[in-house]
Order: structure tokens, then sequence, then C-alpha cells
């Protein structure tokens, strides 16, 4: 299954977990810095480019530059708990996409060292993500725009000429959808559950905030009016809420709505762009085009502007207990700056001096402006994940928007202003414990 690539520039993912890896450096002489010679084992969450021959053929590239390296590749389902579970003891494959639950401070318990960020950052976008007080420990495999994935056929046939920048406008499409179209407004893929968690990929551009994750961390009642996660799961709620979305949300499925949403079945879906090029394959295979794929913005705006957020994907990183570390460096290295990886992808560079993707144009386009998430101050990397671990909120997870979800359609009591009131009493809680 093509799984989703988090846009995961807070780096959290929120799950009580007791990650015991320890700090082995492998043999003697194995360093990064070593010759590149050896059999490695790739770990990924991109089991549709395992299982159609994509990363094979990188490899085959790959060894034309370094032909006494071996790479096997093994791609996982359920990436992010699957993980988290091998982590726990050595076999973790050599090269691996850096699972969310592992918190900046975490990161040399399981990860080689690979140098001092100051030097990557010149070069390199995001790499925040995958630092600790001035170390790096892995490099972003791309990037992604945030917002929402949608079929420009659908939308016409609606009659909407103008996307919509807010929420008002946002539902009012989708009723024109839903009644003057057959295609189901909003898709949630409430089954298959982590789809839901991609509108988290959004916080900042509500509000034109670099710095939202922290000051969501610190803020004691962020579901309030005016905030972007506010935002993020009012739209989500009212959108459930109108039955504007799928009419049986336990079953829905992940594969089959790329096929339905690029054949027009579906009118659009809140995920980032790495979405797009799956969607747009979805298209092709089943006779319609890619060209009926677009991509718009966060339905909001700051004073007649709209923003997206511009974060990296998962990080990839060398385990601390590979044997053939130089070979894992230089297949990290060549995959970011060698492989066509983000292009075919559709993806965000990670090299600073490569432009923009051609699928993005249509944000371009609208006027949106693209802003990256700042660092976090040293000492609060995994502050917001601390802080939603401790009042046991999944914000990167599945559980809380599933209840969220169930209060709109009518399946479990409550109301929005009073779910968002008790999400509001267990961060008050935390923040009153790891804050202030």
């Amino acid at each position: 299954m093509a799984k989703k690539a988090f846009a995961l520039a807070a780096t959290v993912a929120v799950a009580a977990i007791a990650l015991s890896g320890c700090s082995s450096s492998g043999s003697a002489g194995n360093s990064i810095d070593g010759k590149p010679t050896g059999t490695i084992t790739v770990l990924t969450q991109r089991t549709d480019l395992v299982s159609d021959g994509t990363f094979k053929k990188y490899a085959a590239e790959f060894n034309k530059a370094y032909p006494d390296v071996t790479v096997k590749f093994e791609g996982v389902n359920d990436y992010e708990n699957a993980i988290k579970t091998r982590l726990n003891g050595t076999k973790y494959g050599d090269v691996l996409a850096i699972p969310a639950a592992v918190k900046p401070s975490q990161l040399a318990q399981f990860f080689e060292p690979l140098g001092k960020t100051a030097d990557f950052s010149g070069k390199y976008r995001y790499t925040s993500q995958a630092s600790y007080n001035g170390t790096q420990y892995g490099i972003v495999s791309g990037g992604n725009a945030n917002g929402i994935v949608y079929n420009k056929k659908v939308w016409e046939k609606a009659g909407i000429t103008k996307l919509p920048t807010t929420e008002t406008e946002w539902l009012d499409d989708l009723k024109l959808i839903k009644s003057k179209t057959d295609a189901i407004p909003l898709y949630t893929n409430y089954k298959d559950g982590w789809p839901l968690s991609q509108g988290m990929g959004n916080l900042g551009a509500i509000t034109n905030n670099v710095n939202a994750a922290i000051d969501m961390a610190e803020n004691p009642t962020p579901w309030k009016e005016g905030t972007d996660i506010y935002a993020i799961d009012s739209l989500l709620f009212d959108s459930v809420n109108q039955k504007l979305t799928e009419p049986d949300p336990l079953s829905t499925d992940w594969e089959g709505s790329k096929t339905q949403l690029g054949t027009g079945k579906i009118g659009a879906m809140v995920l980032g762009s790495w979405a797009i090029s799956q969607m747009q394959a979805a298209a092709v295979k089943a006779g319609a085009s890619a060209d009926d794929i677009g991509y718009m913005a966060f339905p909001a705006n700051v004073k007649g502007v709209q923003y997206a957020t511009n974060a990296g994907d998962y990080a990839y990183g060398i385990s601390k207990h590979s044997t053939a570390k130089a070979a894992a460096q230089a297949w990290i290295t060549w995959f970011t700056e060698k492989s066509d990886y983000t292009k075919s992808q559709g993806m965000v560079s990670t090299l600073k001096d490569s432009p923009l993707p051609a699928n993005l144009t249509g944000l371009s386009d609208a006027g949106v402006k693209l802003i990256e998430p700042a660092a976090a101050p040293k000492g609060k990397e995994s502050l917001l994940s601390d802080v939603a671990n401790q009042a046991q909120i999944d914000l990167y997870g599945q559980v809380y928007r599933q209840k969220l979800v169930d209060i709109a359609r009518g399946a479990a009591d409550g109301t929005k202003d009073g779910y968002f009131a008790e999400l509001n009493s267990k961060w008050d809680a935390a923040v009153k414990q790891l804050v202030n």
C-alpha cells in the first residue's frame, strides 16, 4: 500500500511508548567515513515503490557509483507502529525513515550522527526535523506543501469558478458538489485512520505563523476560534456534520479512494502534496487524465492572502546497529542528491538550489505563499509532542479525530464545542505540568 509520507515538520506522533534503543556503534572501523562496501537494508514506508520496482531501479543506478554495495529494500506497512516496535530491538535495517515517535532528544539512541547541523543547513532544507543540539541525524527525503487535493472536473461540473478561501466558502462549495454532481464532496478515509491526521500539516498556514507548533504547545486552550488547530478540526467536524463526506465512514478504503478521486467519484481529500502524483497515476490507470487533479490551499486567509506550509517528509537516518554505515551514508546522500525521487513524486527537493515541482504551480497561480515552519528553540524541540503525550491527545494519530467524526455524524454523544472544551481541559492540565 502506498503509505502516507506525513508532513512531519513538528515531528509529533502521540503514542505512549517506551523506546529502549542502546548506543552501539557497530564493529571497529565501521563509521560513516569509511569505504562504502557491504550489504544494506533500507526500510521504507513507500511500499508501492518497492513493489513496482522503482527502488530496484534506483539501486541499479546507485551501483554505478558504488559497485561494492548491495542495497535491499523492505517496504513496511503501518510504518509508524511497526517501526516503533522494532526500535525496541536492534534489527531495524541499516537505513530507515525516522518515525515520528522518536523525539529529537532520542535520536542519538537509535541513529548514527551524520555531522554538525550547521554543515548541512546551507545545502539542505528541513534540517531541523532530524537534528538535536546541533547534531544532524538524518536527511529529509523530500518536502511537501500541505492543503487539499481535488478533482478539477468535479468542481467545474458543480459550477465552482473560484477556489474557497474561508470555511464558509468551502462548505458552500461542497454543498454545490453534492447537489450538482454524483461525487462525494469530501472523503475522510476514516477507516484507514491515518489520513485524518493529514490536516495537521496545515498548522501555521491558517494564521501565517511559522512558530505555530510551539505556540500551540504553550497555549493552555488551543481549541478556540482563531487558532490553527481550531480551524483544522472545525473544518473536518462541520464537513461531516453537514453530511458532505462519505455516507459510511466505516467502509472507506485508501487504495480505492485514489481511483475514486482520479475518476471524479470524490471531489476532494485533505492530504499533503505528496498525494498528487498518486492521484494522477490512479486517474491515468483508470482512463482519466492526470490534468484532472488539482491542489488547493487550506480554505483560510490572512488579510486576503492564503498560505501553505512547506514541510519535510520522512528523514532517512542510519541505524546505530548497522554494520555497513559508510554504505548507508553513501545511499542516503546519493538518494537525496542524485536520484529523481522528488521530481518523480512531485515533491519539493531537499536541495535548496532546486526549483519547486510543477504540480505546485496551482498554488503559485492562486497567489498562495509557501512558508516553512521554524525550528523549535533549543530545549523545546519535542515540547508539542510532550504536551500532547501528557494530555493523551494523538495529534498526528487517528483516535481523537475519529471521535470527532463520530460526534459530528451522530454516532457518539456530544457537540463540537463540548468536545473542544474537553480537549482544552486535557491540554491545559498538560501545559500546567510541562510548561508553566
